[in-house]
């Protein structure tokens, strides 16, 4: 229950994402969202997720990873409840950017507990690989339970599953966990946290600008620059205070800007693939969402498969090894999906692409967890947390960002219809192939260096 709670936590916050997808257009018959506004549904919650974790991660620290796990639950689910009764467009949102608080309270102190449980060598490894199982998992179910739910009951049950979920696992918590808090904590830094949080809410909210306008569009441009203001403030007031919320010493140590930076890049790498083949399945196949939803589900249990057989890989190669291979299956299974073709049936043609690349994506998290969080001391390991998780929040944000207004372009330039869509798509995966190769071959050089210095 140590590591099975905080994974089950886990998964209800990833589920959130997908299962509320699914009942989107549901929402906006019922509540009367406009078609530009209805994007925030799902907006409102990542963004003020992605803002809150290096906060939470460091309060979790500070006040104990029991005590802010608990209260992000508690919180979850209170949102959650607002989010099933709202009454109207505004407040849903509102409601949405309040669940993001809870997750983001939630995220880093459910990881900080499983790798602070006693736990080494292979047992942290297979707790580690239950954890990315768990995300995955979410991922998955949120397809299918956000169609079930939303079609045989109402689109607010996707929001009320949550509220027994969440509090039955907060009552839980003081009961099954162990409260572990740093014995040195000193205050928290109050300003740090809110320039963190502003400053990386506004840069998340930048790329998701730079997705649907462009990102030489005003709004990109302008939520970049106070994105830029605010994080370089943030980076004055930490050189200045007694105990920052992130030290630059931190970010030295050995395996901490690796492995954070493998995170970003796995995001970057297969979320732009697998938003293209929904695009593919829903506008150029004509499926309905529900459907395509189960369409999916082949991408999540394959990195479910991958995270467990993680902790073999890493015991195996390695973990710089295991981070290199994962991302070169990526890259491979991105480029497999060019197999899709206007007339092509949808799964035949995505299978091979989806079972490949969700395999290589859980054996590199699994790694790439694994060396980030193992680069902190005990009393560091919320921050750490918070800093993977802030790292593939960037990630997803910044890969969509950059491959959907280029697949875009080029299907403009080809004039449209569905064979030009196919050739942008094609062009998308080729773009995430590239970044993914890229990123392993720099792994592997690093790899190369440090042996070379050990000789």
């Amino acid at each position: 229950m140590k590591v099975g709670l905080p994974c089950v936590a886990q998964f209800v916050i990833v589920l959130d994402v997908t299962i509320v997808a699914i009942a989107l257009p549901a929402i906006q018959a019922d509540l009367g969202f406009s078609t530009a506004a209805l994007g925030w549904v799902i907006t409102a919650y990542t963004l003020v997720f992605g803002g809150c974790l290096l906060a939470a991660g460091r309060l979790a620290d500070r006040i104990g990873r029991r005590r802010t796990f608990a209260l992000g639950l508690a919180w979850f689910a209170a949102a959650s409840l607002a989010c099933g009764l709202a009454p109207g467009a505004a407040f849903l949102l509102a409601a949405r950017a309040a669940q993001g608080v809870g997750a983001g309270l939630v995220s880093p102190a459910a990881l900080a507990l499983v790798t602070s449980a006693r736990l080494e060598g292979r047992a942290r490894a297979r707790a580690l690989g239950w954890w990315t199982a768990a995300a995955a998992g979410g991922g998955a179910s949120g397809w299918v339970l956000g169609g079930i739910l939303s079609g045989l009951f109402d689109w607010r049950w996707v929001f009320l599953v949550n509220v027994p979920l969440c509090a039955g696992a907060a009552l839980l918590a003081p009961r099954v966990l162990d409260e572990w808090r740093d014995p040195h904590a000193t205050r928290l830094d109050a300003a740090g946290a809110v320039l963190a949080t502003m400053g990386l809410a506004a840069l998340v909210l930048a790329f998701t600008l730079s997705e649907r306008h462009g990102p030489l569009a005003t709004p990109p441009l302008l939520a970049f620059a106070v994105a830029l203001l605010l994080l370089t403030a943030f980076a004055r007031v930490e050189t200045r205070v007694e105990a920052p919320l992130l030290d630059r010493a931190v970010l030295t140590r050995p395996g901490v800007l690796g492995s954070n930076g493998v995170a970003a890049v796995l995001t970057a790498t297969t979320g732009p693939p697998i938003f293209l083949c929904t695009l593919h399945a829903q506008q150029i196949l004509g499926m309905a969402p529900a459907t395509a939803g189960l369409l999916f589900a082949p991408v999540n249990l394959a990195v479910i498969a991958g995270s467990f057989a993680g902790p073999r890989v890493v015991g195996a190669v390695g973990e710089r090894a295991a981070m290199a291979g994962g991302l070169a299956a990526v890259a491979a299974g991105a480029l497999a999906l060019r197999a899709i073709a206007p007339g092509a049936p949808a799964l035949p043609s995505m299978l091979g692409g989806f079972v490949i690349l969700g395999l290589g994506l859980g054996v590199a998290s699994v790694a790439s967890t694994g060396r980030g969080t193992a680069a902190f001391e005990a009393g560091d390991q919320g921050l750490a947390s918070a800093l993977l998780a802030t790292s593939a929040q960037l990630g997803t944000a910044f890969g969509l960002a950059i491959v959907l207004p280029i697949a875009a372009a080029r299907t403009d330039a080809l004039g449209g219809g569905p064979q030009a869509h196919v050739a942008g798509y094609e062009l998308g995966f080729v773009l995430a192939a590239a970044a993914a190769i890229a990123a392993a071959a720099g792994v592997i050089a690093v790899r190369s260096r440090v042996t070379a210095r050990a000789r």
